[in-house]
């Protein structure tokens, strides 16, 4: 059984979808924690479904390290097999990167390497694209600049406006985040050699 721990920053709708899909007794993971880096909404998610949440508010730390060491320190208290970054607004430091990595993936609204960072849905509308895209990554310690998992195309339509556009790809974020969940599971996917390439 795979275990997981997810880390949102606000309404964590990825995050209800994976937990919804674990409730299945024959899904092979299981969401055992959920962090945030500040009081988000999502977090009530996990306590509907019965599963502990920290918070590692950014705003507590003197720098990014130090809120870093805290965050990863509340992480390896699960001991997860994997740990999914899922609407988490934060860039985390090299320091939990390379103690979580290649286990730490993350869910990005745009079809990588188009359009990285924190506004990928509204660049994809200010560049005047016709088509965008949601993609999985194995996070290293770029933006948005890992190896691929999964990743699929979604059209821009006439008239998108970035709160349109962006729930249209939430779906597609959530079936790739639980088929991937599902292929590293039951080993169709092996993150060590999907970063090695």
């Amino acid at each position: 059984m795979l275990s997981i721990v997810v880390l949102i920053s606000g309404g964590g709708s990825n995050l209800r979808a994976l937990l919804e899909a674990a409730s299945d007794a024959e899904f092979p993971a299981r969401v055992v924690a959920v962090g945030a880096d500040r009081e988000a909404d999502g977090l009530d998610h996990a306590e509907e479904f019965g599963v502990p949440s920290f918070t590692v508010p950014f705003t507590s730390y003197d720098s990014r390290e130090e809120w870093g060491d805290a965050l990863l320190e509340q992480i390896l208290l699960w001991e997860p097999d994997l740990v999914i970054l899922s609407g988490f607004m934060r860039l985390v430091p090299p320091r939990v990167v390379e103690a979580l990595s290649p286990h730490l993936i993350n869910t990005h609204p745009a079809y990588l390497p188009e359009f990285p960072g924190a506004h990928g849905v509204r660049d994809a509308l200010a560049a005047g694209a016709t088509q965008t895209g949601a993609s999985l990554i194995v996070v290293d310690n770029g933006v948005d600049a890992g190896p691929v998992i999964s990743q699929e195309r979604v059209p821009i339509e006439p008239g998108d406006t970035e709160a349109s556009l962006h729930e249209r790809i939430k779906p597609v974020e959530r079936r790739l985040l639980i088929d991937a969940v599902l292929d590293i599971a039951n080993g169709h996917i092996d993150l060590k050699e999907l970063s090695r390439v």
